[in-house]
């Protein structure tokens, strides 16, 4: 196994202890990765006693199945965000379907609706995925601009770099952020929507 393929130490030795049944492992997971999980569901679902369901449910399909998560195919933190997309758009999809009017859920207009909003949905949670994963000063830097309304002379002023530096990291931050739209791959590596 090459260098770089190597999973990290962390993520390797996480999932043998699941396997082994540590309890205290699957709190450890819960309090390190809850909020991100959390935060994919709400933002596909929009409603937070679903949100909270999901959360359950990941972490209950990771302490029933943890060798469902291999370490050689990506990060946990992705293959966890990877499972609760998933998960998160399997409810809405039967939550829309059965919202809709006995005779409406099989017309072809109300399946395309019902395919927009999990496509919208997908794409909210992968960007929020996305920003939150980026390295901090990418992040930093999109968030001057964005929120604060700053352009790139006052962002490189803000965070103490280059101008070039803070065109760079703008030009990354959007890089990344525009990948948000391939909602045919899942949030991160190592799982499936």
């Amino acid at each position: 196994m090459a260098k770089k393929d190597v999973p990290p130490r962390w993520d390797r030795k996480m999932q043998q202890r699941l396997a082994r049944g540590e309890a205290a492992a699957l709190g450890e997971l819960y309090d390190r990765f809850a909020s991100l999980v959390h935060g994919l569901a709400h933002r596909v679902l929009g409603d937070e006693r679903a949100a909270d369901g999901i959360t359950r449910e990941v972490f209950a399909q990771v302490w029933e199945h943890p060798d469902a998560y291999d370490p050689r195919q990506g990060p946990l933190r992705s293959w966890l965000a990877a499972l609760a997309h998933r998960l998160a758009v399997q409810r809405l999809r039967a939550t829309e379907t059965a919202a809709l009017a006995p005779g409406d859920s099989g017309s072809p207009q109300a399946a395309e609706e019902l395919e927009h909003k999990v496509r919208r949905a997908s794409v909210a949670a992968r960007a929020d995925y996305i920003v939150h994963s980026m390295p901090a000063p990418l992040r930093a830097a999109l968030e001057l601009a964005y929120f604060q309304r700053r352009d790139y002379r006052q962002t490189a002023v803000d965070l103490g770099v280059t101008e070039d530096e803070a065109r760079r990291r703008l030009r990354l931050g959007l890089q990344l952020l525009s990948t948000a739209h391939d909602v045919g791959t899942p949030p991160g590596p190592g799982g499936g929507a």
